[in-house]
């Protein structure tokens, strides 16, 4: 009789770099020449005080400086958000977009907050001149380990579409869950603690 699990032989992760307390992994993606990331930190902060940005959709200015657009379409506050995002992407290559659903689940015991994202399609038209991703995931996993501290993982996967090379596309992929996480860790933690 021979099984088959799904994910059993998923490669490992793999370490790119660590800078300012944050450890980035890259690992290929089954099916695709595109990386998946993953970046682990601890932040010395409070678990409300994280919420408010993790898995807030009202709270977005400090999300990445090339989102031209944030749209809600649904949401129900600590449970699922629908939204549209759409992308700058300089030249020659063009502007993406993409409409995610986020779910999101608090363990009553532990507190440890699950925010897991996918791409919601055939919600938003798409437009000639964009190019729609609509093959990403990404997922933050937030545990509480102590009063003020909160260990941190972010896990994804994007697939750009369009003509966007994945050598160059790994290359910069380490930088995504670093510069997410290091922009929450300036909003979130106090020097003066």
């Amino acid at each position: 009789m021979v099984l088959i699990v799904s994910g059993l032989y998923a490669q490992a992760w793999e370490f790119s770099k660590e800078k300012d307390g944050i450890k980035i992994y890259t690992r290929k993606a089954e099916n695709s020449s595109f990386k998946c990331f993953k970046g682990e930190t601890v932040f010395h902060t409070t678990m409300a005080k994280l919420s408010m940005y993790i898995g807030n959709v009202d709270n977005v200015s400090w999300w990445d400086k090339n989102v031209r657009e944030i749209r809600v379409l649904s949401k129900e506050p600590d449970k699922n958000i629908k939204y549209y995002l759409l992308y700058h992407v300089p030249w020659p290559y063009n502007d993406r977009d993409l409409c995610v659903e986020a779910r999101i689940t608090i363990d009553p015991v532990t507190g440890e907050k699950v925010v897991s994202a996918k791409p919601l399609l055939d919600v938003v038209p798409e437009r000639k001149e964009i190019v729609r991703i609509k093959n990403y995931w990404q997922k933050w996993t937030l545990r509480p380990t102590g009063k003020n501290t909160v260990v941190a993982v972010l896990e994804g996967f994007v697939d750009p579409g369009g003509n966007v090379p994945s050598w160059l596309y790994n290359m910069v992929i380490v930088d995504t869950p670093l510069k997410v996480m290091r922009g929450i860790k300036v909003l979130v933690e106090d020097k003066d603690q």
